[in-house]
């Protein structure tokens, strides 16, 4: 019972920090990825479809991604979804590939950035610390029930402490690794 609580609450916590992962990855930096268009969706015959399911997306160089849609008549609609989307980035159509040149971030920028990292961060601090409530009213329930005895829940207590401490180390060197990957010119 007790290994069951902490065996969730560690699956819990380490999909919040894959998520938390998946965030950063969203936001841009000076460098270009593919992956900052992973969220992104076109309307592909009336259905909101992911960019990567109806284009092949590429890196052409360090500064500029590469989007060659699979039909002749989505380059509108993917270089209308791009340009429309919160990222800031303005596509050009040449012959069969959309090339999205990546802009230089200003020092404005990249604080701003910084600063929705770190909102971002403490965001996937306060999921890891709900789920370690979570797994402690859980136990708190196992005891009132009698199934365990109080000293094995102060022990699983300590147990689920330490895990919540171990991610939100993690998150921590991850907002780290963002942050200094931002404010790299």
């Amino acid at each position: 019972m007790i290994s069951d609580v902490k065996k969730t609450a560690e699956q819990k916590m380490s999909r919040s920090l894959e998520s938390l992962k998946a965030d950063f990855s969203k936001v841009r930096t000076g460098r270009a990825h593919t992956g900052i268009l992973d969220h992104l969706t076109v309307d592909y015959y009336g259905n909101p479809t992911a960019i990567n399911q109806v284009a092949n997306v590429t890196l052409i160089d360090a500064r500029t991604i590469g989007v060659q849609p699979y039909e002749k008549n989505m380059f509108g609609p993917v270089e209308r979804a791009i340009r429309d989307s919160e990222l800031g980035l303005n596509p050009a159509t040449q012959g069969t590939i959309i090339r999205i040149p990546m802009p230089m971030l200003t020092e404005e920028r990249r604080r701003d950035l910084t600063k929705v990292v770190r909102g971002e961060a403490e965001n996937g601090r306060i999921a890891v610390r709900n789920i370690r409530r979570d797994a402690n009213e859980q136990l708190k329930k196992l005891v009132k029930d009698k199934a365990i005895s109080e000293d094995d829940e102060r022990r699983a207590q300590d147990d689920i402490q330490k895990l919540t401490d171990r991610f939100v180390a993690e998150i921590e060197k991850a907002l780290q690794v963002k942050e200094a990957e931002l404010m790299a010119v």
